[in-house]
């Protein structure tokens, strides 16, 4: 009995560390999306030739804002602010998250057409060939095929067990799926909450950004004496209407795909319960 704890142990550990890990990878993209900030969309050659601007980055020279002239799409990013890069960073984390759920789920459904897997299982347990069904996990592998295979396993088991009433059999088998569906979710689920916390946080940071560019721009409305700043007003709109674009665009993308990975996982749950199903009632049958 030990060695069984220890093995499942050993399953959940393996498991939990599938994939990225957050804790190092975000502070390795905050630090590739300031340098985007300061020497992609801060550089020089993105804005019209200002005297004063010397050097790879127009951050790390003395000019106001009001005295940059951006000349194309990154150097009109590059005005929206400091809050700029926090958005980039956003960005960032949702194309490699996403990227790494995408691989991470095309691994977990295995080799070959998933549906045709169920299929054929489905088959093979209702001519009771459990060797057979076993040998079709081994070939697909993949999240489904782990979960079947330890079902099929605990069948062969229970089958050869006299100890047991077909009721306890039956209760056994079903606690062994379960357990080796919990044991597969959290490397389907990780790093899912980082994708759905974005698509909501990405917007209210664009917010602050936003606020932050009207009350630059309402400042230069006020200040001057009467004559209001036309190009720090100009400059603090434009920041303010290009945080709230970049704060959508990102949020939006976050949610399409936490939504897609989100069905993703839900039909690979299905294609478990369909096994699982077809498992438990070839048993009855069958024993």
């Amino acid at each position: 009995m030990e060695m069984n704890v220890s093995n499942t142990d050993e399953q959940v550990v393996a498991r939990k560390k599938g994939g990225l890990n957050p804790a190092i990878i975000l502070p390795i993209l905050y630090l590739v999306a300031v340098a985007i900030y300061l020497f992609v969309l801060g550089n020089p050659s993105n804005f019209a030739a200002n005297p004063k601007v010397t050097g790879a980055s127009v951050a790390l020279a003395d000019v106001e804002s009001k005295e940059l002239h951006p000349e194309g799409f990154m150097g009109i990013i590059y005005m929206g602010g400091p809050v700029v890069h926090i958005l980039i960073l956003f960005m960032l984390t949702v194309v490699v998250f996403s990227i790494e759920r995408f691989l991470v789920l095309g691994k977990a459904a295995g080799n070959g057409n998933l549906d045709n897997f169920v299929m054929k299982v489905r088959s093979l347990l209702n001519q009771n060939k459990i060797d057979e069904a076993m040998e079709e996990c081994d070939r697909q592998k993949g999240s489904v095929g782990n979960v079947v295979k330890e079902g099929l396993t605990t069948y062969k088991a229970l089958a050869k067990d006299n100890t047991l009433n077909k009721e306890q059999k039956m209760i056994a088998l079903n606690k062994s799926i379960e357990e080796a569906t919990t044991l597969e979710m959290p490397m389907l689920e990780k790093n899912m909450n980082i994708l759905s916390t974005l698509g909501t946080v990405a917007t209210l940071i664009a917010l602050l950004g936003t606020v932050i560019g009207m009350i630059k721009a309402f400042h230069a409305l006020g200040s001057g004496g009467g004559t209001p700043d036309a190009a720090a007003l100009s400059i603090g709109i434009s920041e303010a209407l290009i945080n709230t674009a970049l704060g959508i665009g990102t949020s939006a993308i976050a949610i399409i795909f936490y939504n897609f990975f989100t069905s993703k996982i839900d039909g690979l749950t299905y294609k478990i319960d369909e096994i699982s199903m077809s498992i438990q009632q070839s048993f009855a049958e069958f024993n």
